[in-house]
């Protein structure tokens, strides 16, 4: 009886995870395009909202606080809670969301034409850059349904792909893209493309850490090959030299096409 509970819950929570990831995402596009006007309110509010997804995003993310949090959540069923907490920290964003009325610069016409296709473009390489990062896995659907078949999830092998030979966070990109393809940029929205300007780039250099954490030599190589973003010439998220003597920190598999124990969860809807 309650082995039959147990599993009529887990099907439930990972069904309801997949409506709440399409639902939120089915409201964040207007969103992104354009924040409609609301009550106006503080910046400090708008500024709170902001720094809870990005703040809570990495922390989830964070090796050690994984395994305390699956330590109450089962390994099968990580990546569905990630992927509602990310969703419910964009919906409090969009709902709880201040306007200002000041605007920083807004396209007209022709200009917000040219918006309007480069955010296509911009969803596009977001759900691109996802599917090679491997969308099942980001929304927790992947490895949910292999616990109802009752099957353990393959090991992930890092291979590079795609946009990833050109890039190792072509997903921040995308979503960075869409923050910045707005026609009308008002104070509020301007502090939005900051802090989320920002959080790209520290969340990038994590991001980096992590795989490194769990990927050791094998994504020291591939960061010695492929820059963060193209065209940085130095700094974190510019090519790293690759020492083999510096490869001091773990390392899983001395393979370059290293399988990986624990999917990382990526960010993702970001």
């Amino acid at each position: 009886m309650m082995r039959t509970m147990r599993r009529t819950l887990g099907i439930a929570a990972g069904v309801l995870t997949q409506v709440l990831f399409v639902a939120t995402v089915w409201r964040l596009a207007p969103f992104l395009w354009e924040i409609p006007p609301s009550n106006a309110g503080s910046l400090w509010i708008d500024l709170l909202l902001a720094a809870q997804f990005n703040v809570v995003h990495s922390f989830l993310l964070y090796p050690a606080v994984r395994d305390r949090v699956e330590r109450i959540v089962p390994t099968a069923f990580y990546s569905c809670f990630f992927c509602v907490v990310t969703c419910l920290g964009l919906l409090l964003l969009m709902s709880c969301w201040r306007s200002n009325p000041m605007v920083l610069w807004q396209f007209t016409r022709a200009g917000r034409v040219g918006m309007a296709i480069a955010c296509g473009v911009a969803w596009m390489g977001l759900f691109y850059s996802l599917y090679l990062a491997g969308l099942g896995y980001q929304t927790g659907l992947k490895p949910w349904w292999y616990w109802v078949r009752g099957r353990k999830p393959p090991r992930r092998s890092f291979q590079p792909r795609g946009a990833f030979r050109l890039l190792r966070h072509p997903v921040y990109a995308s979503f960075l893209a869409l923050i910045w393809c707005t026609p009308t940029v008002t104070l509020d929205r301007g502090l939005l493309i900051a802090i989320c300007t920002g959080y790209v780039y520290v969340g990038s250099c994590l991001k980096d850490r992590r795989l490194l954490f769990y990927m050791g030599a094998a994504y020291r190589q591939y960061q010695a090959r492929v820059p963060g973003y193209p065209g940085m010439p130095f700094g974190p998220l510019a090519r790293v030299v690759w020492q083999e003597e510096r490869a001091e920190l773990p390392v899983a598999s001395a393979n370059a096409s290293l399988a990986v124990s624990q999917p990382e969860p990526a960010a993702a809807v970001l």
